[in-house]
This record gives C-alpha cells, sequence and structure tokens, in this order.
C-alpha cells in the first residue's frame, strides 16, 4: 500500500512540474460580443459598472483544472469533493474549492484547487482578514498572494509556501501550495 501511495504521489508530482512548464496566462475578457456554444450573442460586461465580469461557464472541479490533470487524479484511483468556495469564514458566490485524493484510505495527502470570481471590495476584505489572522501577502507578476504562515503549513513546495490564495483582477485562485496555483484555470 506504501508503494503504491509512493508511486501515486511520485505521478502526481511529475504532473504538476510538466503542467508548470504549460502554464498561459489567464485571458483577459474584451468589450466584443461573445458567442456561446449555443450560437446565442451576448454583450460582455461593462467594464466601466466596477462588477466583476461573469465567467463563460460555472466551474466545477474538472474545468478549473486542465482535464488532463483531472484524468490523471482519476486514473490514480483519487475522486474529489466539491464544496462551497471560502476565503476563511467568508463563502465567494459563484466559485468552487475542490479536494482531490484517495478516499479509500484515510491521508492527509490531497490536492486542493479552488477558483472564484470576486470583486475588488470582497478581495480586500478577505485580504486583510488572512493577513490580520497571521497570514502573509506578497505582491507577485500575477496578483497579490496570501499564504498561511509556514510554521502551520501541513504541506509545503519546494519554496517553502503552504496553502496559497492568488487574488487576480475579479478572481481569486486557491491551491494547496504556491506552486500548484500554476494549475488553476478557471472555467
Amino acid at each position: 500500500m506504501t508503494r503504491r501511495l509512493t508511486l501515486a504521489l511520485s505521478a502526481v508530482a511529475l504532473s504538476v512540474v510538466v503542467l508548470a512548464g504549460c502554464s498561459s496566462p489567464t485571458p483577459t475578457p474584451t468589450a466584443a460580443a461573445q458567442v456561446p456554444s449555443d450560437g446565442a450573442t451576448t454583450s460582455a460586461p461593462d467594464p466601466t459598472d466596477g462588477g466583476t465580469p461573469e465567467p463563460a461557464a460555472d466551474p466545477t472541479c474538472d474545468t478549473i483544472i486542465p482535464k488532463s490533470t483531472a484524468d490523471d487524479f482519476r486514473s490514480l484511483g483519487w475522486s474529489v469533493s466539491a464544496e462551497s468556495f471560502r476565503v476563511g469564514a467568508t463563502e465567494i458566490d459563484g466559485g468552487i474549492q475542490c479536494k482531490w485524493g484517495d478516499q479509500r484510505i484515510t491521508t492527509d495527502r490531497v490536492q486542493v484547487f479552488g477558483w472564484a470570481p470576486i470583486d475588488d471590495a470582497t478581495a480586500a476584505a478577505a485580504e486583510r482578514d488572512l493577513v490580520a489572522s497571521g497570514w502573509r501577502r506578497e505582491e507577485g507578476p500575477g496578483g497579490t498572494y496570501v499564504t498561511e504562515n509556514p510554521a502551520w503549513a501541513v504541506g509545503k513546495d519546494s519554496d517553502g509556501y503552504g496553502m496559497t490564495y492568488l487574488f487576480g483582477d475579479g478572481w481569486v485562485k486557491l491551491a494547496d501550495t504556491r506552486q500548484s496555483l500554476v494549475l488553476v484555470e478557471g472555467p
């Protein structure tokens, strides 16, 4: 059982490393009309209204990460449990938080991914609440990273970061490590 778990975790780690080199920046919505798959035409949100753009589809555990990653997890016998996206005690409407792991055994070896639309005021309040609780805030090229205190982290990436939120323009991502954020694409 231990060898099988080690092989499974090695496969997951390898897929994270491989996919890290394949990431692309999150596309920015345009003001042009968008055509959904059903052929109807809709307008993009007005950028001056201060609201958060609506995602093209509701996020799911299979659409916020690459399909190949979800397929790899399933090939290892992993399943996923989904819940509402939360920042601390605050639920963020329209988001999802997913925990992938082997539900057949009791383990803390899981992968956590989340995505939610978020407006500027809610993002600022969430960041303040996390920092006030001991989390660390850093500005980066992709947005604002807020990471759990390393002393609390159950799992850390090679740079020492555990659970991390990334706040961007109209969205927030979550992963069990900062390096794993590269897998969160949004819907």
